[in-house]
């Protein structure tokens, strides 16, 4: 009898469980705000704030309002090259940034669960 109780609660938790992560199943919709704000962020820091004389500090000064303006087309870059594997209690995400021959490509691998996403490969091809 005792097992039967424990067993029960148990089975009760799991589904709990497996239904608020169904519910918290991040949307394709929210990835791609996701992704926008990461690559603004890691464009920001790590191209824009890379000078190395007055000219490229003249034009940096630019570049954070050059990347924020240019989030729309990063967002639809961004939907474009991206797979999205539901698996219903999360999902994971396969994104391939190639913008031109002149720049390295990327790929990232995030998983989205519990209304989260968490990049867990970035790789530069």
């Amino acid at each position: 009898m005792k097992s039967a109780i424990i067993t029960g609660v148990g089975v009760l938790g799991l589904s709990l469980l497996a239904i608020a992560m169904v519910k918290s199943n991040p949307s394709e919709a929210s990835y791609q705000q996701y992704a926008v704000k990461e690559l603004s962020s890691y464009v920001k820091s790590n191209v824009c704030k890379k000078s190395l004389g007055i000219l490229d500090k003249l034009i940096n000064n630019q570049c954070d309002k050059f990347v924020d303006a240019a989030s729309p087309q990063m967002r639809d870059i961004i939907a474009a090259s991206t797979e999205r594997h539901d698996f219903m209690v999360f999902s994971v995400y396969s994104t391939e940034l190639k913008i031109s021959d002149w720049v390295p490509s990327y790929k990232f691998q995030t998983l989205g669960a519990f209304d989260k996403f968490y990049t867990y490969s970035a790789q530069q091809n």
